[in-house]
């Protein structure tokens, strides 16, 4: 029976791109790209805080004007609440990116949602307010993931530009990616942690900073937050 057959097969990759896929609607409402077709786009910082690459990025982001959303990790945010405090309190965003940093599309929803909820207290002991945003780490999602989120009061954040700082590159190809990928309306993913160890080097992040923001203006781009709603 091949109709069945192909059919199956296109279910089965709907359920696969609904999980790996960063802004796939399969499991639910979210945002990977800013609606607009004007030159504004939106930086984010996953995984942090960081003692040594967080304060950089800030004193960069305050010196050039710039607001940005920060995607925290709960147990970081426990480690260095104060420096989640300084984000919130010059005017960043802060979303929830859970507490463990673990891959959420095989887990349950209790699992789910004691991860986003340790994430959202961490943050509130932090900053005495709510993260009205959530991104999933490494985007991976399942049926319930968002509507956990959603029930927590936050918005579930993608992408449209990743450049693996991660990985360490070099400040220069952590530069160059962002400049030749950046598109009216993306919302770009950077690094000011490491998901995996607290005290991971992002310090290659904190310095491309200023030839990101430097060169995306010479672009005519304007910095702007993500959307509540």
């Amino acid at each position: 029976m091949i109709f069945p057959a192909a059919l199956g097969l296109s279910m089965l990759g709907g359920v696969v791109h609904g999980t790996f896929h960063r802004n796939s609607f399969l499991f639910g409402p979210v945002l990977g790209h800013l609606p607009t077709r004007e030159k504004q786009i939106a930086l984010t910082f996953d995984d942090g805080p960081n003692p040594e690459a967080t304060p950089r990025i800030l004193d960069t982001l305050r010196e050039y004007g710039v607001l940005a959303t920060f995607f925290v990790l709960g147990r970081h945010a426990e480690r260095w609440p104060e420096i989640v405090h300084r984000v919130m309190t010059e005017g960043h965003q802060i979303g929830n990116h859970g507490y463990f940093h673990r891959k959420l599309h095989f887990k349950l929803p209790y699992y789910v949602k004691r991860d986003l909820g340790l994430g959202k207290r961490a943050i509130e002991r932090a900053t005495g307010s709510s993260p009205r945003f959530f991104r999933a780490p490494h985007g991976f999602r399942n049926p319930w993931v968002s509507s956990i989120a959603g029930s927590l009061g936050e918005r579930t954040i993608g992408w449209s530009l990743g450049v693996w700082d991660s990985d360490r590159p070099g400040v220069k190809a952590i530069v160059d990616r962002t400049l030749e990928g950046t598109r009216p309306g993306s919302i770009i993913l950077l690094h000011d942690g490491d998901g995996y160890n607290s005290d991971g080097d992002r310090l290659q992040t904190a310095a491309a900073l200023p030839g990101i923001i430097e060169g995306l203006r010479k672009r005519g781009y304007e910095f702007v937050l993500l959307p509540r709603g």
